[in-house]
């Protein structure tokens, strides 16, 4: 990503239509989120203090979709799931409460869809930013994401998100 490129809550706050997330991976490892991950595995997770820390993102999120963004997220799992996937699956209801949509797929449901290689945000249906992970689930520090507007990029993005979507278990039905 170039130096002065826009931030990702300035990328959201450009956005004026839809803003859709696939997430592929059964483990993350980002650095931000060591603790409370720790912190779930022990039993001593809470929401309320997930809430707090999660502010700035849900806050980014409720402001979004106050002026009409639709935000989608989907999920392909394994299953059984990974303890990283349990405690995503605690934690989305905040998402949901700030206008999220979530579902889930597992990963058996899609064995048959051309899917690009990485996660991604897709904005507007124009713009896709595609998150570069190292093989722990970290960003990768020379350039954690790529961002495209070639419309061959927006089109797989945009056809794998919707087919996932369509075949995805809204999360209020999906247990882990």
């Amino acid at each position: 990503m170039k130096p002065n490129a826009p931030s990702f809550a300035e990328l959201l706050e450009q956005t004026q239509t839809s803003a859709v997330h696939l997430e592929m991976r059964d483990s993350y490892g980002v650095p931000s989120e060591t603790d409370t991950f720790v912190s779930f595995l022990r039993g001593e997770w809470s929401e309320e203090a997930q809430r707090e820390e999660r502010g700035n993102w849900l806050r980014m999120i409720s402001a979004a979709t106050a002026r009409g963004v639709v935000i989608r997220r989907a999920r392909i799992v394994s299953e059984p799931v990974t303890d990283y996937i349990r405690y995503e699956h605690a934690g989305t209801q905040m998402n949901i409460d700030a206008g999220e949509q979530v579902r889930w797929l597992p990963r058996r449901r899609a064995f048959d869809i051309a899917l690009p290689g990485t996660d991604f945000w897709l904005f507007d249906g124009r713009l896709v930013q595609l998150h570069n992970w190292t093989g722990t689930g970290d960003w990768h520090p020379d350039e954690p994401k790529v961002r495209s507007e070639d419309p061959a990029v927006v089109k797989l993005c945009a056809s794998a998100f919707e087919t996932v979507w369509d075949r995805g278990i809204p999360h209020a039905q999906y247990t882990v």
